[in-house]
């Protein structure tokens, strides 16, 4: 004969309303706890814990010539996440930022590569503008084949970014390889109209970072104020609600995917226009996998990704430091940036829900 046992089983119910404090909270303790655990993984690796906190967290801040290199790196960061956290908030998922990225370099090579003899002032804004397209055309093809073929526009953004790898590869093995390099997969050096004026004498920082500054005060104001930004939220957070006030999805897709591919597409531009000087297929340096992370650990909002951004940027140049310093492999840095994300996942889950313990019966014989 059996008889039904109670026992108690945790489940996840969503809260009223999310804490502001919690909220603020918690991308710092997302950081702490993701440093306390790679303190451990650095333990069982050898490596000297400290000297890699040290060089990874902190150099990067006391050190002028790293703290130039973070603000570099914040710049395309800081373009792409903005772009992508539109569409995230508009729940579309555009994870293929580093092929458009990669487009906007090829597009805005084109110039100086065709015509290398050019000159006049005209040259780099001409770039950053043909990136900007470039970026937006890649980005195009997964809004299409999302609205029009209802494909996962997570998978297809995810799949042109390797196609436009292949693209690039193409082009610096072939027709765009510069004849006098050695046999590098690279172009021609660019030309000197060809270079976004630097920001900061003495150091690499150039004008895109005033760009991305630019494009974080317009995404707030988008997004803040603007009816436009209000239909995408409202698509986001309630579709039904959208669509009985007549909230179109397709063009909700076709702007999200957009804006995600111009903002990724203008910051491959500056790439190459800035610190590279020429194409490279090193130009694909996981910028655009990095601002999701980017995004969400700013918590969707512009001023929040600012601060993400410059945390991040500082990730790569002390990642790099205590590659260095420290003997770190390079799998430990990406590790941590991985943790980090998911860590903030779960502390943001904990915001929005509450733990709640519920009955459930279970049977057993006596």
């Amino acid at each position: 004969m059996s008889r039904p046992l109670f026992a108690a089983l945790p489940t996840l119910v969503r809260r009223e309303r999310a804490s502001l404090a919690a909220t603020l909270l918690a991308p710092p303790i997302a950081l702490v706890v993701t440093i306390i655990l790679n303190l451990g993984l650095y333990v069982v690796m050898g490596r000297d814990p400290v000297a890699v906190v040290y060089a990874m967290l902190i150099e990067p801040f006391f050190s002028w010539a790293s703290f130039s290199e973070v603000l570099l790196k914040t710049g395309p960061l800081l373009l792409i996440a903005q772009g992508l956290a539109i569409g995230f908030r508009a729940k579309v998922f555009n994870i293929g930022a580093e092929g458009q990225f990669v487009l906007g370099a090829i597009f805005a090579s084109a110039i100086p590569v065709w015509w290398p003899d050019a000159t006049g002032q005209w040259i780099w804004p001409a770039m950053l503008l043909l990136g900007t397209i470039g970026g937006a055309f890649w980005a195009s093809l997964t809004a299409f084949w999302r609205v029009r073929l209802n494909a996962n526009e997570i998978l297809v953004s995810l799949m042109l970014s390797f196609v436009a790898a292949q693209l690039l590869n193409y082009l610096l093995l072939g027709p765009w390889k510069d004849p006098n390099g050695f046999n590098f997969p690279q172009s021609v050096m660019f030309q000197y109209d060809a270079m976004v004026p630097i920001l900061i004498e003495g150091t690499r920082v150039n004008v895109s970072l005033i760009l991305a500054v630019a494009l974080s005060i317009a995404a707030w104001i988008f997004m803040q104020k603007s009816f436009i930004g209000y239909k995408l939220q409202v698509g986001g957070l309630a579709p039904r609600a959208a669509s009985y006030a007549g909230f179109k999805e397709g063009w909700a897709i076709w702007l999200s995917l957009l804006i995600g591919g111009a903002a990724a597409g203008l910051a491959g531009s500056a790439e190459v226009a800035g610190p590279l000087g020429q194409l490279q297929r090193s130009i694909s340096t996981g910028y655009g996998y990095a601002a999701i992370i980017v995004a969400y650990l700013g918590g969707l909002h512009p001023v929040g990704i600012v601060i993400s951004s410059v945390v991040m940027a500082a990730l790569y140049i002390g990642g790099d430091n205590a590659m260095v310093s420290a003997n770190l492999p390079v799998a430990a840095v990406r590790v941590f940036q991985g943790s980090l994300l998911l860590v903030y996942l779960i502390a943001v889950a904990f915001v929005r829900y509450r733990l709640a313990w519920r009955p459930a019966a279970i049977r057993s014989s006596s």
